[in-house]
C-alpha cells in the first residue's frame, strides 16, 4: 500500500447504510415477534386446565390482531400480535393484554422519552420534524411540530396531577432545597423572572426522589412555607432529620416554623462562591484551597482548626469574606453529626444544580419560556427524567440508624456505654 492511500477510511455508502437499517429493523421485528409469541404461549400454558365438558380447552389462540406500525429509534417496525379467545362464561372470562405490546402503543418508551429531551435540549417546535427524521428516518410520521405542542400541553396536566398526589406513605430523612430562576418571554414587563422552588429528598432506603416543584415568588419565606405546608397537608407527617440548602433566609425561616425538628446544613458550593466573591482574584485560588481543607477534614476538630486558620489569614484585610463564612459556622459543619458515608451527599445541593443546567440551556436557546405554566411544566418534566439517574446514598443501610436517632460523632456511630 502506498503512502498516499494507506490512511483512507472507507465509509459505507448511503445505499449500504439503508441496507443496514433494513437488517436492523428486520432483526428487531423478529425478536419482538418471538417475545410476543413466548408471552402468549406462557399465558395459554397457565390456563390449559380450563376445559369444557368435552375436554376442549377454553382459552385458545384465534388468529392475529390487525398489523400495526411501531415507531422505534430504528424506524418503523411492523408488528402482529396473536389474538386470544376465552370461551369461559362471562364472570370467569379474562381479557389478554400483552405487557410487551400494550394496546394502542405506537411509539416505544425510549422514543417517548426522546421527545421531551430533544425539546429540552433546545430543538425548536418547528425543527422537530427534521430532527426526528434524521434520527428515525423518513418513516417518522406523526412526530411533527403539532406532536410536541400536544406533548407540552400534556406535561402541564401531568405536573398538576403530580403536584396533588398523596404523600401519606412517604418519609424523607434528608431533603435538598433550591430556588431556580428563569426568564419568561410572554410575561408582564415587570414580572419577567420566574423562581421555581425545587425540593428533593432521600427515602429510608437511601433513594433520592423529587418531592416538589412549584412556582414561587422569589425565594420568600411565604413561598417556601406554602410549599412545606402543602406537603404536610398531603400526608408528609415526619420532619426530615437534615435539610441542605444555600443561605436563602426565606427557606430556613419557613423550615423552623413547619419542621422545627429539622437540622440545617449549608451548601458548601454556594458558600465557597459567596466567600470568593468577596476576595480579589489574585488570592481566590489560595482561599478556595483553604476552604476545601475545612469541609474535607476527617473530623470536626481538624475542620475547626482549618476554619480558624482561614479566619486568621484573611480577617484583617478581607473582613467581609470572613464574616460571610463565620456567620454559618455551625450549619456548615453539621454533616459531622451524620454517617461519614453520607457526607458527600450532604455538603452540597449539587443534585439540584446539575439537574437544572439542562433547563437553563433550553431557556437560553429559546430566550426564555413562553409562559410561567409552560416553564413550570418543562422544569418538572426534566427533573422527573433526571430522577431516574440520581445516585442512591452511599451507605444506604445507615439511613435507618439516622431515623432511629443514633448518635454519630465525626461520622462514626457512637458506641454504647
Amino acid at each position: 500500500m502506498d503512502q498516499g492511500t494507506k490512511n483512507i477510511v472507507n465509509f459505507p455508502s448511503e445505499s449500504e447504510e439503508d441496507v443496514l437499517s433494513v437488517i436492523l429493523r428486520s432483526g428487531a421485528r423478529d425478536m419482538l415477534g418471538r417475545a410476543i409469541q413466548e408471552e402468549v404461549a406462557s399465558y395459554l400454558e397457565e390456563r390449559q386446565e380450563f376445559k369444557d365438558g368435552q375436554g376442549r380447552r377454553q382459552v385458545v389462540r384465534n388468529g392475529y390482531l390487525p398489523e400495526r406500525m411501531l415507531q422505534t429509534p430504528l424506524g418503523e417496525v411492523p408488528v402482529k400480535q396473536p389474538r386470544i379467545r376465552d370461551r369461559r362464561p362471562e364472570p370467569e372470562r379474562e381479557k389478554f393484554e400483552s405487557k410487551i405490546l400494550p394496546p394502542y402503543l405506537r411509539k416505544t418508551r425510549s422514543l417517548e422519552e426522546l421527545l421531551p429531551w430533544l425539546y429540552l435540549k433546545g430543538i425548536s417546535t418547528g425543527g422537530f420534524n427534521e430532527a426526528l427524521q434524521a434520527l428515525l428516518g423518513p418513516e417518522a410520521r406523526g412526530l411533527s411540530a403539532s406532536t410536541i405542542t400536544r406533548l407540552k400541553a400534556g406535561w402541564e396536566d401531568e405536573q398538576k396531577d403530580w403536584a396533588h398526589r398523596s404523600l401519606s406513605s412517604k418519609q424523607y430523612v434528608y431533603i435538598w432545597a433550591d430556588g431556580v430562576y428563569f426568564n419568561i418571554r410572554l410575561a408582564d414587563p415587570g414580572n419577567k423572572r420566574q423562581c421555581i422552588l425545587v425540593l428533593m429528598g432521600a427515602t429510608p432506603e437511601g433513594k433520592k426522589e423529587l418531592i416538589a416543584v412549584t412556582d414561587g415568588y422569589r425565594e420568600s419565606e411565604q413561598s417556601w412555607k406554602e410549599m412545606l405546608l402543602d406537603l404536610r397537608a398531603r400526608g408528609l407527617r415526619f420532619d426530615p432529620k437534615l435539610a441542605i440548602a444555600d443561605g436563602a433566609l426565606g427557606f430556613w425561616a419557613a423550615v423552623k416554623k413547619v419542621w422545627p425538628a429539622t437540622q440545617d446544613q449549608r451548601c458548601w458550593v454556594h458558600k465557597t462562591a459567596n466567600v470568593l466573591n468577596r476576595l480579589p482574584k489574585s488570592i481566590q485560588a489560595k482561599a478556595k484551597g483553604m476552604l476545601h481543607d475545612i469541609w474535607m477534614a476527617e473530623t470536626r476538630k481538624v475542620a475547626e482548626e482549618a476554619f480558624l486558620l482561614f479566619v486568621e489569614t484573611f480577617a484583617a484585610k478581607y473582613p467581609a469574606a470572613v464574616e460571610c463564612l463565620e456567620k454559618d459556622r455551625d450549619a456548615l459543619l453539621r454533616f459531622y453529626d451524620f454517617p461519614a458515608e453520607h457526607w458527600r451527599h450532604l455538603r452540597t445541593t449539587n443534585p439540584i444544580e446539575s439537574t437544572f443546567a439542562t433547563v437553563r440551556l433550553r431557556t437560553n436557546k429559546t430566550k426564555g419560556s413562553g409562559s410561567r405554566a409552560a416553564c413550570l411544566a418543562m422544569v418538572f418534566k426534566l427533573a422527573q427524567s433526571a430522577e431516574k439517574r440520581w445516585r442512591t446514598l452511599n451507605g444506604s443501610k445507615l439511613v435507618a440508624n439516622v431515623i432511629e436517632g443514633v448518635i454519630f460523632i465525626d461520622g462514626i456511630r457512637k458506641k454504647a456505654a
